[in-house]
């Protein structure tokens, strides 16, 4: 590197990082608007294409991530691109953590973060996981011997599927009656020669096998088998190539992060028997009939859920607490995609230090012109309920922060825009996540031709694609709300538990691995009692969290609070549950009879599993009698001073907070219809400031108290979302609300058109009398996808108006605005207004600079026969994980589609 090089590479730094210092002080004008830091900035998830990543390439997307307003990175190493086998790098190398480790210098110097996934692809796998710590499961084979015939056989796995090796652990005989003998010690080299004389048997032959998963989209040097997650062992030999590669490391990572639990088919483990018998109380072996029966039954039921409980146990003790405590060992925090696993989520989330959700695929919503397309779409999974669980463990637990892989498969590739994504985004912020990840951006070097180097599965933010022109809006409204939402502390009241003994007590199809997964709600979460209760309190307007068993028991009750370890809350709600561990209920009885607001909706029938059953259902019995389910759970919720945020009957969602003793509320509007009136909140005698996270503007709202209640003015047009802020006495501007004073006046043609930046060609300028998608104009725009400049001379409508409201009306897809060459702002999202303040007398000019998709480029890169997707492994995929052929899509409109009008709004004065 030359001199000259290491001068520009320092003034280039220097530069950016006074951009940082700029965007996380906020001006006087924004003083109460809480800082911009890099952990309230939305982060992304990095992906690392063959881990061929250089210098020089790394130092430049990080400039442009942070330039338009990434906090921090997660380093995701996958397969690698064809024809760049020389530059792949293998995972963990001298050269790999060099280039780790330049990394982190740059987003040190651009004052952004590095997360690690502590493997590549996914799920946690790789060279070092040799077999006796790989993923496993139980394999069983049965066979019949009648009284008096001899049995005389090599026992070993017959299965073709079986493609691993499978270690014989136990030989089991069980008679007609149930009784059952343990034929191992009769085993000479796996064979057993056995005549029984008392009566017929059935043989089961019970191996330890393995699952033969290997890492999936693995990159170069990280390939093998995925590891045993029940294992501390295995992890403790997973993490050693770690513990050699990361010296000197120590503090530099954030977090390292571990994806959804994507490990199929593992059931067992070495020792389980063992493990089985010291949590649950009883040996497995004289019960492996009822376990393995294919028939639902009731006690083959209880056995099952004692073994799924057993599993759920081995994950959080075994992997997901002691990799949280490896992390911190080397300085660094634990980011966990608790979801797919075969145990108790909120356990299991609260184990890391910044628990994770994601959502997938595009939800429906009533804002009118967010469009749907059912071509382009894939039906989301974004269900509320699923959300709070990880923010619930974070809530409960003490975690700071919850965050979420977003926007996966929001729309088919190159079709999301930025109003899409809002309204997703909205809906992880209303349910606890203040700490966005990105699904996400790709490392693309500038040899890469257009559009770069992309992964299949997401929606790609790469700043070459013509989403990152306006992008920086979308993640400073992020910045902008998670700055508010990791304030303070939540503001939920209410915890309900979560009654997992019902789900593992049902058959569930005779599996004894059971996920629990996003994807899958309608077989463990839709229509459960905890659900309906769960839906019921929030539509009313109650702010809840839930609690598991676990939790319950290290919970408190003092100055007429329930106490957790994250925080306090006024009651515990039961929802209906049939099972109901009995040191469970103990506990919420003792904690009833201190004086906690205990709230069953019905008495619990019985204990879960099989051990010392008749016993313990007594002693629950004997419990339950204390037991008076409530009549009315609203009724005793008010009770216990717990009173429902009524604002919600406006069609209104929101969160709230506490901060120091003041409430901050998240509202969005996602119904069809602006409301415009006061709402109540539940708070008195306070003065409440109003913020706009689109803008960054405040000021004192107008309110009015009714019946011991805050009244709030808000005019929150549909799409639109706010934050009030309560305070003892503000001294803060006014907020200036408007009303439209007469009719919107359209502005008419001509308007002329010319293309700024862009590909595959700018097209020629145009003049329109009336406003189209510029698609329609020829082959050369059709093509098109880039940035457009629409320019218009009108003569102001009335000379007598001070505000004006610009309405945009169908922008394909997003724009910037200047009047009479001053920018007023820019407009990405529904319903895609600006207030552009005074017109001058006479001639004004409009310049609005609408950028596209990239959709309609790569249609015609791919109608050329230009070939783009050259990635292994998936290579690229549709929404649909079918080939990807942009051939068969039609050219999405572009441009401005009108109307464009203008309204006169009149300035509502606040009555003092």
């Amino acid at each position: 590197m030359t001199k000259h090089y290491y001068i520009l590479y320092f003034l280039t730094v220097l530069l950016f990082s006074s951009c940082a210092t700029k965007q996380e002080k906020p001006t006087s004008t924004n003083s109460n608007w809480p800082d911009i830091t890099n952990t309230t900035k939305p982060w992304t998830r990095w992906w690392w294409m063959g881990s061929a990543v250089d210098k020089p390439n790394i130092k430049q997307n990080l400039i442009d991530l942070h330039r338009v307003g990434i906090g921090g990175v997660e380093i995701a190493p996958i397969y690698g691109v064809k024809d760049e086998e020389d530059n792949f790098i293998d995972y963990l190398s001298p050269k790999w953590m060099e280039m780790l480790d330049y990394t982190i210098h740059i987003t040190d110097s651009l004052n952004m973060q590095v997360d690690l996934t502590l493997g590549t692809g996914w799920p946690y796998g790789g060279p070092q996981v040799i077999p006796e710590f790989a993923a496993t499961k139980l394999i069983s084979q049965t066979y019949t011997v009648k009284k008096g015939n001899t049995i005389n056989l090599d026992i070993a796995v017959t299965s073709l599927k079986e493609k691993q090796p499978a270690k014989l652990l136990y030989v089991l005989a069980y008679d007609e009656s149930g009784n059952y003998l343990d034929l191992t010690p009769l085993l000479k080299n796996n064979n057993l020669n056995w005549s029984p004389t008392d009566s017929n048997y059935t043989i089961y032959a019970i191996f330890e096998g393995k699952t033969g998963q290997k890492v999936k989209r693995a990159a170069p040097g990280g390939s093998g088998f995925t590891l045993d997650h029940y294992a501390t062992e295995a992890l403790n030999a997973y993490v050693k190539p770690f513990d050699t590669a990361l010296v000197g490391f120590n503090g530099k990572i954030r977090s390292i992060f571990n994806d959804s639990f994507e490990v199929y088919g593992t059931d067992f483990t070495p020792n389980f028997f063992k493990t089985f018998k010291d949590l649950r109380g009883y040996d497995l072996k004289p019960f492996l009939p009822q376990l393995l029966k294919e028939e639902n039954d009731t006690i083959g039921n209880r056995i099952k859920s004692d073994y799924r409980e057993t599993l759920s146990d081995l994950l959080l003790n075994n992997f997901d607490a002691p990799w949280t405590e490896w992390a911190h060992s080397k300085n660094f925090k634990s980011r966990l995609q608790a979801h797919g696993s075969p145990g108790n989520l909120i356990d299991l989330y609260a184990s890391a230090d910044i628990p994770e959700c994601e959502t997938f695929g595009s939800m429906p919503y009533d804002i009118p012109g967010l469009r749907r397309d059912k071509n382009d779409i894939r039906t989301g999974d974004a269900d509320p309920v699923m959300l709070k669980f990880s923010s619930s463990a974070a809530h409960i637990s003490g975690k700071t922060l919850t965050s979420s892989e977003t926007f996966t498969w929001l729309r088919d590739h190159f079709k999301v825009a930025l109003s899409q994504c809002k309204p997703e985004v909205e809906d992880l912020f209303l349910n606890g996540v203040n700490h966005v990840f990105l699904h996400g951006t790709t490392y693309s070097p500038k040899r890469a031709d257009w559009p770069g180097w992309k992964f299949y599965a997401s929606t790609n933010f790469n700043p070459n694609l013509t989403i990152g022109e306006d992008e920086s809006e979308l993640f400073s409204y992020i910045a902008n709300c998670q700055s508010m939402l990791q304030a303070g502390t939540p503001d939920n009241e209410t915890l309900l538990y979560w009654p997992i003994y019902d789900v593992w007590d049902d058959y569930l199809k005779g599996t004894l691995f059971f996920q629990f997964k996003i994807h899958s709600l309608d077989e463990w979460l839709h229509n459960t009692p905890f659900y309906n209760t769960t839906t019921s309190l929030m539509d009313k307007g109650y702010a809840v969290d839930f609690i598991s068993d676990n939790f319950i028991e290290k919970t408190t009750f003092s100055d007429g609070k329930i106490r957790v370890p994250g925080g306090s809350y006024k009651s515990l709600v039961i929802p209906h549950c049939d099972n109901m561990p009995l040191k469970t209920l103990e506990k919420l009885l003792d904690l009833k009879q201190q004086g906690a607001s205990i709230i069953f909706e019905n008495r619990p029938k019985s204990v879960p599993g099989y051990n010392n059953l008749e016993t313990q259902n007594e002693a629950l019995a004997n419990l339950t009698k204390n037991i008076t389910p409530t009549e009315n759970l609203f009724s005793d919720l008010n009770k216990a001073t717990i009173a429902p945020e009524t604002l919600v009957k406006t069609g209104l969602k929101y969160i709230k907070r506490d901060l120091n003793g003041e409430k901050i509320y998240y509202l969005v509007n996602h119904t069809a219809n602006s409301i415009s009136t006061f709402i109540p909140i539940n708070v008195e005698g306070k003065d409440v400031i109003l913020f706009d996270p689109l803008t960054r503007d405040f000021g004192k709202a107008l309110t009015k108290t009714e019946n011991g209640k805050t009244l709030v003015k808000v005019n929150i047009a549909p799409g639109k979302s706010y934050f009030l802020k309560t305070e003892t006495q503000s001294t803060v501007k006014d907020w200036d609300y408007f009303s439209a004073e007469s009719t919107a006046q359209p502005l008419t043609g001509p308007w002329h058109i010319s293309f700024k930046n862009g590909g595959p060609e700018l097209p020629n300028p145009i003049t329109l009398d009336t406003l189209k998608s510029w698609t329609a104009l020829g082959k050369t725009y059709e093509d098109f996808s880039g940035t457009a400049k629409y320019e218009i001379t009108f003569d102001n409508p009335d000379n007598s108006v001070t505000h004006w409201q610009l309405q945009l009306g169908d922008v394909r897809e997003s724009a910037k605005v200047w009047l009479n060459d001053t920018l007023v702002g820019s407009t990405w999202s529904l319903p895609f207004t600006l207030n552009i303040g005074t017109l001058k007398k006479g001639k004004n000019m409009l310049r609005i600079e609408v950028t596209n998709l990239s959709a309609n480029r790569i249609r015609a890169k791919e109608l050329r026969g230009e070939e783009w997707k050259n990635f292994y492994e998936i290579n690229m995929v549709d929404k649909d994980y079918q080939k990807f052929d942009a051939t068969k899509w039609q050219p999405m409109p572009s441009g401005l589609l009108g109307p464009i009008t203008l309204t006169p709004l009149k300035l509502i004065t606040h009555e003092k």
